[in-house]
């Protein structure tokens, strides 16, 4: 009997190879598309180290509807999308906002034509907390009110998740889960792939590891005046393995026809608000290694706090964020130091 196979857009990237791990770990045959704009080729050495399997690779923008057209002609018979092919900088956002827009948008009606000529069966889209902006009441449930986008960023996910509720609705023969992450945090404990960013890391923690061990020469800490215990904002840190597994999940759940309704929304995280100042302890005090940090002044398009109420993926899918935060950190750290070490 034949795997299924699953295409992985941005899969060299950071939460795209750590699904790809746990899809080949699960039985499923793989095929990456990713432009390598955020990624990089090695990757692929990482995954196989992990798996025993090199999944089929090719390099091509999805944004390029004729090269997508001819990766479901060379790969017949796909079953499943994950799309993780998006810029997801809030900051960079704001500073690029076209650039969100044309990419994040256009891969993803590019992709859902595909879904609906090659009969794809089920379509997994990477959403985000950041569509309930700033929320009246944490932890923030599925029916939590989808609030006015505080990046371009954030309003990519509101609309991309009404494009796939719009064609749905059309009549469109395929069923949707959208995810929608919390903060993904950590390396798989392997050491053998994680957070690459190319040039100066976007994200928190790829910035922290790379000062603890001296990269840069200090965190800065957007803020230490809004309305939480310790001033600094307030975020669900979710383990990227961990993330990657429900992933795996609701591939599953589609293509063995078991969803609900044709379209699913699950919200992903620990269920654990977490402030910057104690993530930064965290690290600390699971590693021994000081991070210098430094307060500076709030940055524009975040959040004050934001936290999971994760009960209908924990229900529904069976899925639960196990991976303590301590040892999530211990992971992204040992990262750091393969990284240091291939130097």
């Amino acid at each position: 009997m034949s795997k299924p196979r699953i295409l992985v857009t941005g899969g060299t990237g950071y939460i795209g190879s750590h699904t790809t791990v746990e899809l080949i770990n699960a039985g499923y045959d793989v095929v990456i598309f990713d432009n390598l704009s955020n990624s990089n080729i090695e990757v692929l050495d990482g995954i196989e180290a992990i798996t025993g399997v090199r999944p089929a690779f090719i390099k091509g923008d999805v944004n390029d509807i004729a090269t997508l057209d001819c990766l479901f002609q060379a790969y017949p018979g796909i079953e499943g999308i994950i799309n993780f092919a998006a810029s997801k900088a809030v900051g960079e956002s704001v500073q690029k906002p076209l650039l969100y827009y044309r990419n994040n948008l256009n891969s993803l009606m590019n992709l859902l034509e595909m879904v609906e000529k090659y009969q794809v069966k089920g379509f997994v889209f990477s959403s985000s907390c950041t569509v309930y902006g700033e929320p009246d009441v944490n932890p923030v449930t599925e029916e939590s009110p989808i609030k006015p986008a505080t990046s371009p960023y954030g309003n990519t996910k509101q609309i991309s998740e009404e494009i796939i509720t719009d064609f749905i609705h059309s009549g469109a023969n395929f069923h949707a889960i959208i995810l929608r992450y919390f903060n993904p945090v950590g390396a798989h404990p392997s050491a053998l792939i994680g957070e690459l960013p190319i040039g100066v890391p976007q994200n928190l923690i790829p910035y922290l590891t790379q000062t603890a061990i001296g990269i840069r020469k200090e965190l800065s800490v957007f803020g230490d005046d809004y309305d939480t215990p310790d001033g600094s904002c307030i975020r669900d840190f979710i383990n990227v393995v961990d993330l990657a597994k429900a992933h795996v999940i609701a591939v599953k759940r589609m293509i063995e026809g078991k969803s609900a309704d044709k379209i699913e929304i699950f919200n992903l995280g620990t269920g654990n608000g977490v402030s910057v100042l104690e993530l930064i302890n965290t690290f600390e005090s699971a590693t021994g290694v000081k991070v210098p940090h430094r307060i500076t002044g709030r940055r524009e398009g975040d959040i004050e706090k934001v936290w999971a109420n994760p009960e209908r993926a924990n229900k529904v899918l069976g899925w639960t964020a196990e991976t303590p935060l301590a040892d999530t950190m211990r992971n992204a750290w040992k990262w750091q130091q393969h990284l240091a070490e291939k130097k």
